[in-house]
């Protein structure tokens, strides 16, 4: 088994603003080891978020490829990309992106259902990982900021993912609940091995994980073990 979960080779994605094409990701090699916890830092505009939904298998490429655990994620048909990212992938949106209709529990509980498993079951585990087992009948609009992103967490986790994206994880929060969720992610992929990828504008938040990438302009221009 390769050491490696996430490889990429030679990504270019560009976006067209009127006659105008703006290359957003700059031909980016990145090679990322398994249950290694890496942080992509950098300004506002540089790409982090697109490079992100291109390693989830959420925007596709251009040009290049994304290998996950071996698998060239954008080979895939539509329906084994999508089964692929049910069951190997865990994506955590900076706004949530929680139902409103749906409780706590029934939001935790669409990726199992997805995958055909005893989701409730799966569900109220994940909550209960995240410090929500008293909360799984709330609604959305009846969490906190800090409430509702540690749900998020619980749906991203609950069919075990190998590899957790997380965008601007932090981003909508305050101090103390950027802490609790930073605290719960970290402790997430040591427990359970989980290879960690988090964007986040914050250089400081960065200094917990074991790598620390730059991003700027699209591409790459450092990384390194942050002390």
């Amino acid at each position: 088994m390769s050491d490696l979960m996430i490889e990429t080779s030679d990504l270019h994605r560009s976006y067209r603003i009127g006659r105008k094409s703006i290359e957003v990701l700059h031909g980016i090699d990145l090679q990322i080891h398994r249950g290694e916890r890496v942080f992509l830092c950098g300004p506002s505009g540089a790409g982090k978020t697109t490079l992100l939904y291109t390693l989830a298998g959420l925007e596709p490429p251009e040009k290049g490829s994304v290998r996950i655990d071996g698998t060239d994620l954008y080979r895939l048909g539509r329906r084994d990309q999508a089964q692929f990212r049910n069951q190997r992938i865990g994506y955590i949106f900076q706004n949530y992106h929680l139902l409103p209709e749906l409780t706590a529990l029934e939001n935790v509980a669409v990726p199992g259902a997805i995958a055909g498993k005893n989701s409730n079951a799966l569900a109220l585990e994940a909550l209960k990982r995240v410090g929500l087992a008293d909360r799984t009948d709330h609604l959305p609009a009846e969490l906190s900021g800090g409430e509702q992103q540690r749900v998020a967490i619980a749906r991203a986790i609950v069919n075990s993912p190998k590899v957790l994206f997380a965008d601007e994880p932090t981003g909508n929060l305050d101090s103390n609940n950027s802490a609790e969720v930073m605290s719960i992610l970290l402790d997430l992929a040591t427990e359970q091995g989980v290879t960690l990828v988090v964007v986040t504008h914050d250089q400081s938040l960065a200094k917990v994980g074991d790598r620390t990438l730059i991003i700027k302009d699209g591409a790459i221009h450092t990384s390194g073990s942050v002390a």
